[in-house]
């Protein structure tokens, strides 16, 4: 028999899987998939670069390009050896899975290798509001292994469209997966629909995350962690998004044109990556 590959999306939920007691190898991939340029499917070494240079200038600075190039090749280097493994995907319901979810799938189509099992968990008994895999336990991980399913041929060229509409942020495609009635993922429309609505508001300009942290700072939260907290609270879950995506939405929201947000602490810009100064040394202001 193959060895078993388990990949999953984040290194909390790595963590968890490779204390389970599950035979196999983990692997966790790392990329904001919803977000910035890429291009739909199998990267060629162009798009890895233009795609290592973005993920660097989201986390300012914080990740190198070298660091996240060699990331980004180390993890297609690894799918490229799929045929040699029974993969099983490990992934949650949010935005930041399911665009992780389709782009995987979509890859291993490239590759011909249509063979994969998948195990999507979207809540768990007596944990609420379940946000997703890195809230579970070694344990709780482990009691989903004989629950997993064989993704269809279906759910394989349905992720191609879907990988395709994150790729190209097509507006129009993601409406109609966001309307989709029984569709092949069933967790793809409510994620094209969170998706949705980081998009600038006609009436105020602002994504629906930007638009969370103001209310935040309205509602008297003056340092990074309690925005984040607000935030976390007064979203939809599941939680899509971590504190590097949020504290690029609230260095956007000090760059704004006139500035929304008073950023104030040792650095103009809240870091997003560990190194820089502490967070707990920022305070923030409504504009």
């Amino acid at each position: 028999m193959k060895p078993l590959l388990h990949l999953t999306s984040g290194d909390i939920a790595g963590a968890a899987l490779a204390k389970s007691g599950l035979p196999g190898e983990v692997f966790v991939w790392h990329d904001i998939l919803y977000d910035g340029p890429r291009e739909p499917g199998w990267p060629d070494d162009a798009g890895l670069q233009i795609r290592a240079r973005f993920i660097e200038q989201f986390t300012g600075g914080g990740l190198s390009r070298e660091y996240v190039l060699e990331t980004l090749k180390t993890q297609y280097g690894k799918l490229e050896g799929a045929a040699e493994y029974n993969i099983i995907l490990w992934l949650d319901a949010c935005l930041f899975d399911q665009s992780m979810l389709c782009h995987i799938l979509a890859c291993l189509k490239h590759l011909r290798v249509e063979e994969a099992s998948l195990i999507c968990v979207d809540a768990f008994p007596g944990i609420e509001p379940f946000h997703g895999l890195g809230q579970l336990s070694h344990e709780q991980l482990a009691s989903f292994f004989d629950r997993r399913n064989p993704v269809t041929a279906e759910q394989f060229l349905f992720a191609e469209r879907v990988d395709r509409a994150f790729t190209l942020q097509d507006r129009v495609e993601l409406e109609a997966l966001a309307a989709s009635a029984n569709a092949p993922l069933p967790w793809v429309p409510a994620a094209a629909s969170r998706w949705l609505k980081e998009l600038p508001d006609p009436a105020t300009g602002l994504s629906l995350l930007q638009q969370l942290a103001l209310e935040a700072l309205e509602a008297g939260c003056g340092t990074p962690v309690e925005v984040f907290k607000y935030v976390s609270a007064h979203d939809e879950p599941p939680q899509f998004w971590g504190d590097v995506t949020l504290w690029g939405k609230i260095n956007e929201l000090a760059d704004h044109e006139p500035p929304l947000v008073r950023i104030e602490g040792p650095m103009p810009r809240l870091p997003q990556w560990e190194g820089g100064a502490e967070l707990k040394l920022f305070k923030l202001r409504r504009e």
